[in-house]
């Protein structure tokens, strides 16, 4: 065996110069390169908007998809500087868009709370794109210049003549070689400018999308307390709004918070320098403390709560849709990474602590008639999350010793699989007995479990925290899957790779299969995030017809294979379009839909977790009114569809 050779020396280091480092690591600098990097490249670029509105230039923001995949941001800022730095011995626009770490947001001096905070956001953009354009119109003059293939000079920054407009135009087409999905999500979008018109008082935000002529607008003259109003105005509520702020303090927070009666869950939207922080942080941490405080003093002090007792602040919490906001000066403001999706300035959480708690007790104390119903709310939420404890507790009473969870039979219907190599195991949840029936005759017995559920399981979404599990199908459901729910889920104890919903191609089996979803987005979501649920995809026809004894035949899920599946079958094919998962024998639902080799799955994913509650709501909620307006202006009831099951015979 020949020896190696060590030549790793001084000379093997490389230093990554310029846009290197974001071509050679963009996750590092953008999160992902699927879907959301492309969008953090859109959310870079718009905060250096805000920051221009929130520092008191400009009342308009506007972000145009264009049809050739190109996205442009314009603001009415001061504009990007595009003189000569003699230091750095580059012009403005280069020093933003082709440096790292390059801008005018280090030293405080520009702007007292910003939210590119970095340096780098303008630059990932260039870097990730196949070209960029950026046109800026400052002190009376018109600036151009432009790059291409991730940051190389196309034009330099160049004067194009006088103005009497004010701010920058930036626009960018996504490079499909470094972000395989550069198209824009125009529902995305919107739900980020949404939140961050929410943030800048008097500012309009436009969204326009020429590929599809849409347009949508943005803007709030009372800050989050509109917000939240928007947020809650299609359910019913326990009190009104309540809003207070403080920005005597160098850290700026403002708080509002509304409890519903028709939601089971607390519902909390967190910003920070207008960021919308997705996972929260430090300042969340801080309301959260306040609160709970507040409401058990009050409820000590009034004799609600007996002793020493304690609400829980999950109970306190049931029901609550709240805002909480900080703006935070550049030099104490730390976000857990690049993308800014956390708050981690802990001084923040002291400051919002001190707010909430001091305010939130003055409300309680000024209006007992709404304390009233608030603490009537707290505790039943308090009675049925005891309720629904004992239930877990009789459910495991019950089971027997010597029995392992994995294969724990509530009803007799589960069929698990025989290995306990979970990492290969497959649950499919099926639709009633005949598509049992089938699925357990041809499924591979070893990685492959059935669960057939009888009728439709319980919508939950208008439920207490833990009262699904006085439902058989649904308690059965959770501890077949064995991760547990809600708080109580470890990922850890997941007894199957995939859980496949396999219901029919017809109403009945959609709404199953809604419900089913319901119930993983409320009770499991992380099953979702990590990408263990999926949806299969049976096939809608069959086409077939006997040669010389011997059936010969194709399946197709759509109009478009179907004519493709005549076209191979050839003259005197039979069509039939299936009913249900129970008309195929056997060894056709192994072929089409349960085979790993052939079957056709959906993997579901939440995009936007905010995006995607709002939508679960509007289906599943209680209310009816915002579903039936979705329905009416989407759905043409003029086009019947395919809503009828047929059989048809071509004889050639």
């Amino acid at each position: 065996m020949a020896e190696k050779k060590n030549n790793y020396g001084a000379s093997s280091l490389k230093i990554l110069k310029g846009l290197e480092p974001v071509k050679k690591r963009p996750g590092m600098y953008i999160g992902s390169t699927d879907w959301r990097g492309t969008h953090h490249l859109v959310w870079e670029i718009v905060d250096n908007a805000i920051d221009e509105a929130i520092a008191g230039y400009g009342k308009k923001i506007t972000v145009t998809i264009h049809k050739d995949g190109s996205l442009s941001v314009q603001d009415e800022g001061r504009g990007i500087p595009c003189d000569y730095n003699e230091k750095e011995k580059m012009d403005g626009l280069d020093i933003v868009f082709c440096t790292l770490h390059g801008g005018g947001k280090f030293d405080g001096e520009n702007y007292k709370s910003a939210a590119g905070l970095h340096g780098v956001g303008s630059a990932c953009a260039n870097a990730l794109s196949e070209w960029l354009k950026v046109t800026v119109y400052k002190d009376g003059k018109e600036y151009y210049a432009s790059y291409k293939d991730g940051g190389n000079k196309d034009v330099s920054t160049k004067l194009i003549g006088e103005t009497t407009k004010r701010g920058s135009i930036v626009t960018f087409k996504p490079d499909k070689k470094m972000l395989p999905e550069p198209e824009f999500k125009f529902d995305l979008i919107a739900e980020r400018l949404n939140n961050s018109a929410s943030q800048c008082n008097g500012v309009k935000f436009v969204l326009i999308d020429e590929k599809q002529n849409k347009k949508q607008e943005f803007l709030y003259t009372e800050g989050i307390k509109e917000y939240l109003e928007n947020k809650n105005k299609n359910h019913s509520s326990v009190n009104p709004i309540v809003y207070f702020n403080d920005d005597k303090n160098e850290i700026k927070a403002e708080f509002a918070f509304q409890f519903l009666s028709d939601v089971y869950t607390e519902v909390v939207y967190s910003f920070a320098n207008s960021i919308f922080t997705v996972e929260e942080g430090s300042h969340v941490r801080g309301y959260r403390s306040g609160f709970t405080k507040a409401f058990n003093e009050f409820a000590s002090k009034n004799n609600l709560i007996k002793g020493n007792q304690k609400l829980d602040g999950s109970d306190i919490r049931e029901g609550l849709s709240c805002v909480v906001s900080v703006r935070i000066p550049e030099e104490k403001i730390q976000f857990e990474g690049q993308t800014k999706e956390k708050l981690g300035t802990p001084e923040a959480a002291t400051v919002v602590e001190t707010l909430v708690y001091a305010n939130v007790t003055r409300y309680l104390i000024e209006n007992k008639e709404y304390a009233n119903k608030i603490f009537t709310r707290i505790l039943e939420a308090q009675k049925a999350r005891l309720a629904a404890r004992n239930a877990k507790e009789e459910v495991r009473n019950k089971m027997p010793k010597d029995v392992e969870k994995s294969t724990l039979m509530l009803s007799g219907k589960l069929v698990p699989p025989q290995s306990k190599e979970y990492n290969k195991c497959e649950l499919f949840i099926v639709e009633g007995d005949s598509a049992g029936g089938s699925a357990k005759k041809c499924r591979d017995k070893k990685y492959q479990g059935l669960l057939p559920l009888r009728g439709k399981p319980k919508n939950i979404s208008n439920d207490a925290e833990d009262a699904f599990m006085k439902n058989e199908e649904l308690s059965t459901l959770a501890f077949t899957i064995g991760t547990g729910t809600g708080k109580e889920f470890n990922i850890r104890n997941l007894h199957y790779d995939k859980v496949i919903i396999m219901t029919d191609a017809d109403t009945d089996g959609a709404h199953i299969q809604n419900l089913l979803i319901n119930f993983f987005y409320k009770k499991m979501k992380p099953l979702i995030e990590l990408g263990h649920v999926y949806v299969a995809c049976p096939p809608l026809y069959r086409v077939f017809k006997m040669v010389k004894k011997t059936t010969i035949e194709e399946f197709a899920w759509n109009e478009q294979e179907l004519e493709i599946a005549k076209k191979k079958i050839g003259a005197g094919y039979t069509v039939s379009r299936y009913k249900g998962l129970g008309e195929m024998d056997a060894d056709q639902l192994w072929r089409t839909t349960m085979d790993p080799r052939n079957r056709k799955l959906i993997k579901l994913s939440i995009q936007d977790d905010k995006v995607a509650g709002d939508m679960v709501e509007l289906f599943m909620g209680k209310n009816p009114a915002p579903r039936n307006a979705w329905i009416s202006e989407n759905i043409d009831f003029s086009n019947k569809g395919d809503f009828f099951i047929e059989e048809v015979k071509n004889n050639g």
